[in-house]
């Protein structure tokens, strides 16, 4: 994601079933149709490194929708097959067109 023209990196906090923390990067975060989603990304860290900075990520990413309970964000993977094959297609075509602007030059 970008921040005043920076490239950043929100990392999110999930919690499994089993009480255990696991640190994803959000990619991106869209809407399709009614419904809000996002995209992450599970952290990979360096065990050496002396500040725990993150250095990797794994190359396969987790479709969430974003529901309301509340007032707080949940967000939940989304298991639906046409749900996920919809949510992955605009995603896809989202990475295509910010690809091919970052690669639009001014002329």
């Amino acid at each position: 994601m970008h921040d005043n023209g920076e490239e950043r990196t929100d990392i999110v906090v999930l919690v499994d079933e089993d009480g255990v923390e696991h640190d994803f990067a959000l990619v991106d975060r869209f809407a399709v149709d009614t419904e809000e989603y996002a995209i992450l990304v599970p952290v990979l860290y360096n065990e050496d490194a002396e500040n725990g900075e993150a250095v990797d990520f794994e190359d396969e990413a987790f479709i969430f929708r974003i529901d309301l309970a509340d007032g707080e964000e949940l967000l939940v993977e989304v298991e639906d097959e046409a749900e996920w094959n919809q949510v992955a297609s605009v995603w896809e075509e989202r990475v295509q067109d910010s690809e091919y602007e970052d690669d639009d030059g001014p002329f």
